[in-house]
């Protein structure tokens, strides 16, 4: 935990009677917040709570309806980025805003140029250097050249890091920036944290990582329907009062983790083998079984993810569902025998956002809805109302644009959309990513509930307390195969790294540890 500064400091940043509003929703009510020179102060609430809208307010890019922000003492102008900037204060945020078809060293500089010759050419060669320099004090080697849109989340989370450390920022709002990272990673970043605290520099940490926040923070703000809850010392407090101040209800009971009943197997891959991301995979999963996917970004779990559902094509090895072969490189083929894959990017890749929350929901069934070659609206918007109510979406009606919804609620868009097509495989890649602590009970409970019903789930995630919260099995890989495999009784957070971590002996697999 890192400790705030004397109790004589000013606050560099002091929020007072913030309050906004927008058509029908009240966002923010009287929010009241300070943050210390070097302070790494929490804040925490439920998806909707108003944490981004406060987070848009200080970062100017929109401008509340009452009440002021001092930084060092003086008011603060709002609805200007450009401003918030040059007061120190810059946003890292969750969903990347980054230009995905530049290259690295752009983005860190994007806006932020060094030129040379009175402003004529650019300072390439400085804007590299400078790049490098601070690429390797986040620990993080990447290819500077390479376009934003061919790396992975983690690598382009780490490039909008770097963005914000070029610009000297006195307090660095950082919304949920480790749901992409893996354990290593996540690691490097606490230690730049760390750092910048020591340095003076002030955090305002935005996680749903709870144990995160425990490890990071002197102190804590919490939100609940655009209302500070409470604001206190993390010494204080636990992760179970955090909770409850969060979302005021009871969360998941532990029968509803219960392990399923389980059934033949219905998933199994037989040597799958792709140069340069995975090598001779082979595992097993049965009806009603979770089987965890556990390993370092960088692994091989979502590659091998892509392949099952006939998105990439293995150089060699079977994906075989219910013991039938699946023909390989086959969306079409994929989902005909019978399975769903949730992908880790739901906003690109999941969902249609501009789409309804109703059509987004029957995209996958929606050739069994025709009546002959038109579509049956009625039908469509039937089975859209019973998913929401199943799922616990919270919006007025099946019309309203899936980008309007919190990232929980667009999450079980993605995984129920497949809830009509009755899969037989449902392939998860990090299904809590930015998810609030109530939402991904909710989730939990979603995924558990198909487990009894007979579904197969694959799970990827890098969260090794849901990994273990809901897997029966942990198949953990490192760097592209296969290294060891963990019961539910025998699975721990030192057992899984242990397996996942470079430099160790690979396990043998042995049949008899396949069910």
């Amino acid at each position: 935990m890192i400790n705030t500064t004397s109790d004589n400091a000013v606050p560099f940043l002091n929020v007072r009677g913030i309050s906004k509003s927008y058509p029908g929703v009240r966002a923010l009510t009287d929010i009241a917040l300070t943050v210390m020179p070097g302070e790494v102060h929490a804040l925490v609430g439920e998806n909707g709570a108003g944490k981004s809208t406060l987070i848009k307010i200080l970062s100017g890019v929109v401008r509340p309806d009452r009440g002021d922000v001092l930084v060092d003492g003086k008011p603060m102008t709002f609805g200007s980025t450009a401003y918030s900037e040059a007061k120190g204060i810059v946003a890292i945020h969750q969903e990347s805003t980054a230009f995905a078809h530049l290259d690295a060293i752009d983005n860190i500089f994007v806006g932020k140029e060094i030129k040379r010759f009175g402003g004529l050419l650019l300072d390439k060669a400085k804007m590299r250097s400078q790049a490098e320099g601070l690429m390797k004090r986040l620990g993080e080697p990447i290819d500077l050249d390479r376009p934003l849109l061919e790396m992975t989340l983690a690598q382009r989370q780490m490039v909008g890091i770097a963005r914000a450390l070029a610009r000297k920022s006195r307090v660095l709002i950082m919304d949920e920036p480790t749901a992409s990272l893996s354990a290593k990673e996540t690691d490097v970043l606490f230690r730049i944290i760390r750092q910048l605290s020591a340095d003076g520099v002030a955090v305002l940490y935005i996680s749903h990582r709870l144990d995160e926040v425990m490890a990071l923070a002197s102190r804590v703000t919490v939100l609940r329907d655009g209302c500070n809850v409470a604001t206190c010392d993390i010494a204080d407090t636990d992760r179970e009062s955090l909770v409850r101040m969060m979302v005021g209800r009871e969360l998941l009971p532990p029968e509803e983790l219960a392990p399923a009943e389980l059934g033949q197997v219905m998933l199994e891959t037989v040597g799958l083998t792709r140069e340069g991301e995975y090598r001779d995979v082979s595992l097993k999963v049965r009806a009603g079984e979770v089987v965890g996917l556990g390993g370092l970004v960088g692994a091989g779990r979502s590659e091998i993810a892509t392949t099952i559902f006939g998105m990439t094509a293995p150089d060699s090895g079977l994906v075989l569902v219910a013991g039938r072969k699946v023909r390989q490189n086959s969306l079409e083929a994929a989902a005909r025998a019978g399975i769903a894959f949730v992908p880790e990017d739901r906003q690109h890749f999941g969902l249609v956002l501009q789409m309804g929350i109703g059509e987004n929901l029957v995209l996958v069934v929606l050739k069994r809805l025709l009546h002959f070659v038109l579509r049956d609206k009625r039908a469509e918007y039937g089975q859209a109302d019973e998913l929401m109510t199943r799922l616990g979406v919270r919006a007025p009606n099946a019309s309203v644009a899936a980008l309007t919804l919190s990232g929980g609620n667009q999450q079980k868009l993605a995984i129920g959309k497949w809830i009509a097509e009755k899969p037989k495989v449902l392939i998860l890649d990090e299904p809590t990513r930015g998810v609030d602590v109530g939402a991904k009970a909710d989730v939990y409970k979603l995924i558990r509930e198909l487990a009894r019903q007979g579904v197969a789930t694959l799970l990827i995630s890098s969260d090794l307390p849901e990994l273990l919260t809901l897997s029966d099995r942990i198949v953990v890989l490192r760097e592209g195969r296969i290294s060891g495999e963990l019961s539910r009784s025998d699975a721990s957070e030192e057992a899984v790294l242990k397996l996942a971590l470079p430099d160790q002996p690979l396990a043998t697999v042995s049949e008899d540890k396949q069910p």
